[in-house]
Order: C-alpha cells, then structure tokens, then sequence
C-alpha cells in the first residue's frame, strides 16, 4: 500500500500510521550508511572535507541563518535514543530528531526492560526477554519509512536482542526491518545473569538472523567501565570483550562490516580525559581496524545537568574526529532527571553538527604525535590486553575466567581487586535448558545457526513449508494489542485533544503530559534550595514538583535549580491571538532599497526616558542595526522632547523618525506615540515620513492605535526596522 508523503506543515497522523498496519511490512532491510562524496561536499560559501551529501528537509544550526541557511550533515550516522514507553509518542520524536540529522534510532526501552522476566509477544522462553511487542516496532518502522523520505535519507531503525529471548527477537527484528540491534552474549552474562552456555547458544543463532537480514550488530562491552569503581583502569580488559564478540560474531558467519564496537570513553572530565581517552581510541581502532567504531559518551558521569553532558559530548566528538568513528551516538542526561526530555535529543544532535563542521578536516590540519606519550600508552594498553586474554585461555577459557570473576575487576591489569563480577556455570538464568540437536535433526527455516540436515530434493531450507516468515512476509501472525486497557488505542483516546484537538499544553515526554521545566537562581545553600524549589513550584500551581538538578554557584551565596513539574489546565487553541507573520525581505533587497533612496532616520528615546541601550542595539553596525544596511542616522540621546525630535526629521531631511519608549505607567508610553503623530500632522509632514516607536512594553497592534506607521516589542532586530522602512517606502511610491 502505497503511503501518502508527509506534509512538513502538519503533524504524523498517528491513527494514519497504525491503519492496516496488519498488512504492512517495511519497504527496505539491512542498514545503510551515510553518501560521503570523495571529493567533499560544498555548501553556501564553503568547502567541507568530511561531510555526507545533505538533507532534502531538514533544520540547521541556530547559527546557519548567517550562512544561508546550511546544514552540514556529518559523514558519521548519528545516533539518538528516544525511548518514553509510548511507541505514539516515540515516532513524533523520530520526526523531529531526523530533521536535525538524527539517522540511527534507538529506541531501547519500552518500561525498563532490565527489570521485566518476560517477552510481552514471543515463546514461554521469553523470561528476561526484551519487553517490545511487533505492533510497536511494526508502527515505529512504518513511520520511519515515511520520515525518510521527507528528509531524504534512510533511518537506520536499532532496538536490543538480549535476554533468553534473543533468536526470537531477532527473528521478529528480521521479519520487521530492524537495522540495527545490541547484541553481546557476555552482556548477558555479566550483566543478566544469563546462564554462560545459554547465552552463548542463544547468540549463535541470534547473530546468524541479524546476518540474513543484514542488521548491523553493536557490541556491550562499553558497560565493563560504566560498571567497574575505576572505569579508566579496565581498558585492558575492555578490548578483550570486544575481542571475543568480535571473534564469535565472524565465527557464527556474520560479515566484518556488520559488527560494531561499542566505543566507549572510560571517564570523564574533571578528569584528564584526553590521557586516558584518546589513546584508548586509538588502540582499539589499531586492534579493531576490519570492524566499524561506534562512539558513545560514558553514561555513568553524565547528571541531571544538560550542559555538563554537550561539554563533555564536545570532547569525545573530538576524539572521534581524531581516530575514527562511523556511529556518533548522542547521549542525554534524561535518566538523571527521570524524564525523557524530547528535546534533548536535538540538543545532542546538534552538539555533533556543529562540532563536526567545527573542526571539519581536522586531521588535515594536526596530527596525533605517536613519538611522545601517546604512542607509549596505546603500546601499554595493547600489551596488557594480549597478557588478559592469554591469562583467559590459561586459566580455561571465557567460562573459567567468568566463574574466577576476571571481569570488571576494578584494578589496572595485571594487578586483581578481587571485586569482579563472578558468574556460575552451573547457574543463571535458562540453566540446563540447552539440548543437543539429533544427528538428523532438521528445522525449515532461514538464517539458522548449526547444521542442519536438508531432506533429499529440498533444494532451498524453508520450501518443505512453502517459504518461511522471513521468505514470506504475508505468513507473519500479526498480533494488534495484548491488553485491552493499558495499549496504544486507549492512550490515543486520551491524548486526542491535545493531537487533533484544540486544546494546549506543553509537553516533555508524551502528548499533552504538561510536563514543564523550571530554571532559577536562589540565594539558599543546596539543602535548602532544593526544598524551596518544590515549595514555589507548588505556589505557581505546578503539580508533582520535583527537584531534577541543583548547581551550587557558592556554599552560602545560592543554587542554580532546575524544576519539572506539570502544568493542570489547558488552553484553548482558538483563543489565541496570533499576529500575522511579518515577511522579512531579502538582506540584498533591503541594501539596495536603502542605497537607492538614501535612507536616513532621526533617533532617540523620548519624554523622561533615560533608556538607551535597547535603542543603540536597533541602530549601531556592531550589534546587526539599521547601520548595517546602510541605513544613516542621526541619534539625539535620551529625555528627548518629541517636538525636537520632529524638528530634527525636518532639518536633517530624514525618512523616518525612531522613538524608543520604556516607561510605561500611566500609559506614558501611548501617550508619547500619539503626541508624535499628532505633531508630524501638525506640521505637514506626516504624508512622507516613517513613525516608528519601540520598547519592552510595545506591541504590534499598538501602531493603528497611536497612528504610527510600526511598533516593535521584546526582541527585535535592526532587520525588522529596516524591513519595515522599505515596506512603507515601496506602499508610497518612493521606491
């Protein structure tokens, strides 16, 4: 079925995406990397040596508006993990996050899959499963194919395949168009408690299905130094356990470039990073040079506060820069705060973008100094690796070295804190549910792991059954929904108002949830800032006030605090007075209209009005003003009468005459306004001069109120002045 493209001016029909999704399946498998032109990649006014071909529709950086508007796309796939538990939500955040020039996303958890024993659609084997139903990722996957073509690049969709469920996943991964996927036996291990053999089994034939359907596998061996006291002295071993998954992967038939390590810094500043980091880089991609590197920020030092993680993100896009890496994932500080803040996941985008085009072509520019220090650590690192996996065959194998607890031992190589996690073989999760195949034994089906003894005459595995689900899509069981209370349609019901409706609230999380976030500076110690930021968020009317991040500027001076809390009314859509949108015209067309006319203008802040900043900022070359494009002006100061305003305009021959008002008690800045229109009619010259007035106090509506040809409020430009002028001049004839 052919599905209608999006509207970049309309929101994702969601009920739109889950209709016939029974019969849908996706338009494409595998993943795909990014088109990086050899020869670069040239953009408004500049060269880029390192970037991919850009996007159809997309969102630049704030700055871009100063460079035409580009927006330099990274030669890395860049990655972001959205994840809120409702899969409705979840694809309109896919949306924006593409737009930015997110193309891997992951969504991992559906309700924090570590703690759930169960696969929500699956076999009874599912216990410590991924909690992830095929309506979720078929509607995920349905949307992305639709996302891509807006933007005009593939999005690499990823989830996990963990668990004692993992060959099942990774079937319905399969069958449903996953492109990526974790997938690590020793994650299981370590980290689940999956019985080692089991997990190892399982593996196989997990890898064996992400290899039929060309799903880019992403190894966890990143979680040793997110788990370990020292996370900086397990590098070592680190290298081991991409080593094994690595070699595994290759063993079980999955080619080298779909196998990726997941790169992960093993601290982070106040530490010195890049003495750690950066040769860490570097001896993993000299171990690691036939695999792909996905780099990844340390999720264990990331807090609740935003701008802490984009400075050390900063950091390791850096390093990435300097090495290699062909994933740039994005991380956030949301489960700090506990809140999956959409809108963090552009800020991490962003921090990718604009320093990747930052330090585009950097390797052409410094090289790495392998003759100093760093060439001396990345020898160390590699030879304590090699001595930590001969240790490991010495000792028995992966399985004995596990039972010994080799792994995630907090000290640096050779040296043993004894503080490792160690696992049973005998133990754990799936224990003694490993069966050994019969010598004839026989399963119809493909992209199975072992041997597997065709029948005579069958020429291809799955005929004997008329093609199985990955041959055959149309023979996938389509499950809708399991629970008929807590799914995807009665959430829809919920939220309609605020989707389709005409009801308003802030969201952070899921439609229409109000969740807001407060920022503040209080003059209290930490103890006591935290309690006041509950108690005022209550006194704003806030409901579940929580405190998600505290900075403390000075133990007895104050506290940077950050509030969320939700907001319990709505507004109404159609209550809103929305100005028309003022059209800016071209900067070209606007120098050339200026220089046509000469354009000048009188200036000043009027009655008892001492304010002169906001006014200088509207005029002067240095901050954008009117002085930029060429416009000439004569500035008389502050308290001036708007009689010698007027009589200025007169003499010097201006154009237009700027008034800036701030006080406003009494009124005293209307009256103002209408006294200067008055007075331009009394003296004869109101039919071929500009008025215009500003301040904070000002609105647009305020010009037909006082007679003035313009009012400009909060955060206007010298552009909109000028814009405004040639307008004018052009309605009279003059240009």
């Amino acid at each position: 079925m052919t599905q209608k493209p999006l509207d970049p001016h309309k929101k994702l029909d969601i009920e739109q995406i889950l209709e016939g999704l029974e019969n849908y399946h996706p338009t494409r498998h595998g993943w795909t990397w990014r088109d990086v032109p050899e020869e670069g990649v040239d953009m408004g006014p500049f060269h880029y040596r390192n970037m991919s071909r850009p996007l159809k529709n997309s969102i630049g950086l704030p700055a871009s508006k100063y460079f035409d508007h580009i927006d330099p796309q990274p030669s890395c796939v860049v990655t972001t993990e959205i994840a809120s538990g409702r899969f409705e939500d979840d694809i309109r955040r896919m949306r924006m996050a593409a737009w930015h020039g997110a193309d891997h996303i992951m969504v991992i958890r559906t309700t924090g899959q570590s703690h759930i024993d169960g696969l929500l659609e699956g076999t009874p084997e599912g216990v410590g499963g991924v909690p992830i139903t095929r309506k979720q990722i078929r509607a995920s996957r349905k949307a992305c194919d639709m996302i891509e073509e807006e933007v005009g690049r593939p999005i690499n969709f990823h989830s996990y395949v963990s668990g004692v469920a993992g060959p099942e996943v990774a079937v319905l991964f399969a069958e449903e168009g996953i492109n990526g996927a974790h997938q690590d036996p020793q994650y299981n291990v370590l980290y689940r408690n999956v019985n080692m053999y089991r997990s190892f089994v399982d593996a196989a034939e997990a890898k064996k299905v992400m290899a039929g359907a060309r799903i880019f596998q992403i190894d966890g061996a990143h979680n040793a130094n997110a788990t370990a006291k020292a996370g900086w002295l397990v590098m070592p071993e680190l290298m081991v356990q991409h080593g094994i998954n690595c070699a595994f992967s290759v063993a079980v038939g999955m080619d080298k470039d779909l196998i990726g390590l997941s790169t992960v810094p093993p601290d982070a500043p106040p530490a010195p990073k890049l003495w750690y980091d950066l040769p860490y880089a570097v001896a993993l991609r000299d171990f690691f040079s036939e695999f792909k590197m996905r780099a990844q920020q340390n999720t264990r030092y990331i807090e609740a506060d935003i701008e802490e993680a984009i400075r050390t993100h900063t950091v390791d896009t850096l390093i990435s820069m300097l090495t290699r890496a062909d994933i740039q994932s994005t991380i956030t500080p949301d489960e700090g705060r506990n809140v999956p803040w959409h809108y963090n996941n552009i800020r991490g985008v962003q921090t990718v973008k604009q320093t990747w085009a930052a330090l585009d072509g950097i390797k052409e520019l410094v090289s790495l100094n392998y003759e100093g220090p760093l060439g001396e650590m990345v020898r160390d690192l590699k030879e304590r690796a090699v001595a930590f996996l001969e240790e490991v065959i010495e000792s028995g194998g992966y399985f004995a070295a596990v039972e010994k607890g080799f792994f995630v031992d907090s000290a640096k190589y050779p040296e043993r804190n004894g503080d490792g996690i160690a696992r049973d073989g005998k133990g754990g999760v799936g224990v003694g549910t490993i069966i050994e195949r019969d010598s004839d034994y026989y399963a119809p089906v493909c992209s199975h792991f072992g041997e597997n003894h065709l029948p005579a005459g069958v020429e291809h595995v799955c005929d004997p059954i008329g093609g199985c689900t990955l041959c055959k899509p149309e023979k996938i069981v389509y499950i809708d929904e399991l629970d008929p209370e807590d799914n995807c349609n009665r959430r829809l019901e919920k939220t309609l108002p605020y989707r389709k409706g005409t009801s308003i609230k802030p969201e952070a999380e899921w439609a229409g949830d109000g969740t807001v976030l407060m920022q503040f500076f209080v003059p209290l110690p930490e103890d006591v800032a935290a309690v006041y930021g509950v108690e005022m968020a209550k006194k704003m009317g806030l409901n579940d006030p929580e405190v998600v991040n505290i900075q403390v500027m000075h133990p007895a001076e104050g506290c940077f605090v950050e509030v969320k809390g939700k907001v319990g009314f709505d507004i109404d859509l159609t209550s809103l007075h929305v100005p028309e949108k003022e059209i800016i015209l071209p900067e070209q067309e606007l120098r050339d209209a200026v220089k046509k006319v000469g354009l000048r203008v009188v200036a000043a802040t009027v009655g008892e009005d001492e304010h002169s900043v906001g006014l200088r900022e509207i005029l002067d070359i240095k901050h954008g003003g009117i002085e930029k494009y060429g416009v000439k002006y004569t500035y008389l100061g502050t308290s001036v009468p708007v009689g010698k305003l007027v009589d200025a305009a007169i003499e010097t021959g201006a154009h237009a005459i700027l008034i800036s008002t701030i006080i406003s008690h009494n009124d005293v800045h209307r009256a103002q306004m209408k006294k200067l229109a008055d007075l331009c009619q009394e003296k004869g010259i109101r039919d071929r001069i500009i008025l215009i007035a500003g301040g904070t106090q000002v609105s647009r509506e305020m010009a037909a109120e006082t007679g003035l040809d313009a009012t400009f409020g909060r955060g206007t430009k010298g552009i909109h002045v000028v814009n405004a002028m040639v307008k004018k001049l052009k309605a009279r004839g003059v240009i």
